[in-house]
């Protein structure tokens, strides 16, 4: 049977509060049925987040279930990533009715005794993605001394500004153009929609660049051209710089793309985001004490402008920068995936 997906966001569905769920819409679109939010029953995704189409959100599970729905998705990947208490008779019935249950939270649901009891009673499965396998607990060997495959990863500004969209949408378009290209998932929602990857955000610190060096190699045994790593977090973030840069010097990128949101000046602390060139050298430098590397473009957010404001951002960036700039997800990745294959002296194709 095919997966139906029912999205749980109770509260949180939006373009900044529910990224899983909006993940899921993107590049998961033909198999999510519904959204459930009750503060905004009613309405589709594309009324709410400016994609997604008709999809439809629903007050409740009960309204949901009409839609028939093989899984229940937990939709959001909140500060700490714990379950919101208020959601456990949710999963419960959820359970109840024999849906599957994937869940991208810290929250270990399928250890939790009253869930795996119903799952195992109605012949549902529970899927943890931050559930981690003990052969992901090794510490980085250095692998990218001999590696031929080239790793772009992207890095950013500020936290959930676009990393694992800005990746996907470049790796969509190294596809298109006939390029071998792996996309790595480092997190619940890219797990999720590539369908393997390593939740880096709950790996043991010492480990963390050897979870993803992993990975990577993996990849380029597979015979990948180019591999696109997922980036988490942000080196200027106080909560979550620590995984950034295991990820950072796990992946030893052979080039970045920066991600940032124009309209955001202050991250959740109330500090001022740093200017990008200062933010472009940052990064570049804890880099090149391996080896040579470059921040090649940047991937705008920008939610709550337009096509035209969103544009002008963009050429306004490229002007401070002198590096290409767009948002990939309204206008395309192609000017990033001119400036990898060209600083890759692989032949540009369009």
């Amino acid at each position: 049977m095919k997966r139906r997906l029912l999205i749980l966001a109770e509260g949180k569905f939006s373009p900044l509060k529910s990224k899983t769920a909006n993940g899921a819409i993107v590049y998961l679109r033909d198999e999510v049925a519904a959204v459930i939010d009750s503060t905004k029953a009613g309405m589709t995704a594309q009324d709410v987040l400016g994609y997604g189409g008709d999809i439809p959100v629903v007050k409740d599970l009960q309204e949901g279930l009409a839609h028939k729905p093989t899984h229940l998705l937990i939709g959001i990947a909140p500060t700490g990533g714990r379950l919101p208490v208020e959601w456990r008779q949710v999963i419960c019935r959820a359970l109840e009715h024999g849906l599957h249950v994937l869940s991208g939270l810290h929250t270990i649901l399928s250890e939790d005794p009253e869930f795996a009891g119903l799952a195992q009673k109605h012949g549902a499965t529970i899927t943890d993605y931050r559930k981690i396998p003990p052969e992901s607990e090794v510490v980085s060997k250095g692998s990218w001394r001999t590696r031929k495959a080239k790793t772009i990863l992207t890095v950013g500004s500020d936290c959930n500004i676009g990393k694992m969209t800005t990746i996907l949408q470049v790796h969509r378009e190294l596809v298109s153009r006939g390029v071998k290209a792996d996309f790595v998932a480092t997190g619940q929602t890219g797990m999720m929609i590539r369908g393997r990857g390593i939740a880096v955000d709950s790996i043991i610190s010492d480990y963390i660049a050897g979870c993803i060096e992993r990975e990577i190699d993996q990849s380029e045994s597979e015979g990948y051209e180019f591999i696109l790593v997922e980036g988490q977090g942000a080196l200027t973030h106080m909560g979550y710089s620590g995984v950034t840069l295991g990820l950072l010097h796990g992946t030893m990128p052979d080039a970045m793309i920066l991600c940032h949101q124009p309209t955001r000046l202050k991250d959740d602390y109330g500090l001022p985001i740093p200017p990008l060139d200062k933010l472009i050298l940052l990064h570049e430098d804890l880099v090149r004490f391996f080896k040579e590397t470059k921040v090649l473009g940047i991937g705008l957010n920008s939610v709550g402008l337009t096509d035209q404001e969103s544009a002008e951002a963009a050429a306004r960036i490229e002007r401070e920068t002198g590096l290409p700039a767009v948002d990939t997800i309204r206008f395309g990745a192609g000017k990033l995936v001119d400036a990898i294959l060209e600083y890759s002296a692989v032949p540009v194709r369009r």
